[in-house]
């Protein structure tokens, strides 16, 4: 690739990433006053926008539901709800900063899951990783000298399941179309989200329908400008582009919602993000094939997944 091109990628996964910190900060407006099932369920409403963008040449709308391993496309298709919620319920309750550092525990999931079911090969420095990155959570989350909340446990679970998702794309490999799985994910948060939200259901205002659009359509424009930064820049350069997320949690943080970030927070914060960039060396060293950890927006992954030619 050419230094222009990549540069245009790299442009590309800037554009990205800001768009699904967006995303996030509009969904941190709704405050509550929207039942996280039912917030998922809208927002994942207007994911089915960017399929048309995300579809390649020989794909077909029926490959949304097609699977080549029917039990981890359900996974994948419980997972998503799991990790949608989870983060709802993380940035209406904390920080967006604490959300979001939390939620990047999601390498250190992956890494422990690939030895669990996948039998990887893991070395020191990965180890190493994965232990900086539980440190830093120790760090901002500090047992014994706060009181922790639902907020917490949400975002760990949310990071834990964006794990799974991504241990899923390393198990089933190439032979999965990444349409298939992007199906698994948005279906299962429309359906599942849908009939959860089912018993407290009751019609948002206008302003927070507005945002809750603006949470989905800025995922789904995220993934679109995810798919074209792929296109133009490698997956090793893309990846660790996901960190600068974590930029725009302290500056929106700040001007939005007040937040401010204490000094045990910003060391946790450089220690989960050095985790998680040593992870991202790591793979990019070994040479994986399959996609790096991208946490908080894990359909994001599937952009950078590879296909077999003709599947």
């Amino acid at each position: 690739m050419s230094a222009d091109t990549t540069f245009k990628g790299i442009l590309l996964a800037f554009i990205c990433f800001a768009a699904y910190s967006f995303s996030d900060a509009s969904v941190k407006l709704v405050e509550g006053r929207v039942p996280a099932f039912e917030a998922g369920f809208i927002g994942s409403l207007f994911g089915f926008l960017a399929i048309p963008f995300l579809m390649k040449r020989e794909d077909r709308y029926t490959d949304l539901v097609r699977s080549t391993n029917w039990p981890l496309w359900w996974l994948r298709f419980v997972c998503a709800t799991v990790g949608t919620v989870g983060s709802i319920v993380a940035f209406t309750r904390l920080s967006m900063a604490e959300a979001f550092c939390l939620i990047f525990l999601l390498p250190s999931f992956a890494t422990i899951m690939s030895v669990l079911f996948l039998k990887e090969q893991v070395g020191m420095k990965r180890w190493a990783a994965v232990i900086i990155g539980f440190l830093g959570v120790l760090v901002v989350l500090r047992p014994g000298f706060r009181e922790l909340e639902i907020g917490h446990l949400a975002a760990l679970i949310s990071g834990f399941a964006g794990g799974v998702s991504i241990v899923i794309y390393r198990a089933i490999g190439p032979q999965e179309k990444n349409i298939s799985l992007y199906g698994a994910g948005l279906l299962g948060n429309v359906i599942l989200c849908g009939v959860l939200s089912l018993p407290d259901f009751h019609a948002p205002s206008a302003y927070d329908l507005g945002l809750l659009a603006a949470f989905g359509i800025l995922g789904a424009v995220g993934n679109i400008f995810m798919m074209l930064a792929s296109f133009y820049a490698p997956a090793a350069i893309v990846g660790p582009i996901q960190y600068s997320q974590m930029l725009w949690a302290i500056l929106l943080g700040y001007l939005v919602f007040g937040d401010k970030v204490d000094w045990p927070m910003g060391i946790g914060i450089a220690l989960i993000v050095g985790s998680g960039l040593l992870t991202l060396i790591r793979e990019r060293k070994r040479d994986t094939p399959l996609p790096p950890p991208v946490a908080g927006k894990t359909d994001a992954a599937l952009a950078i997944k590879p296909e077999e030619p003709g599947v």
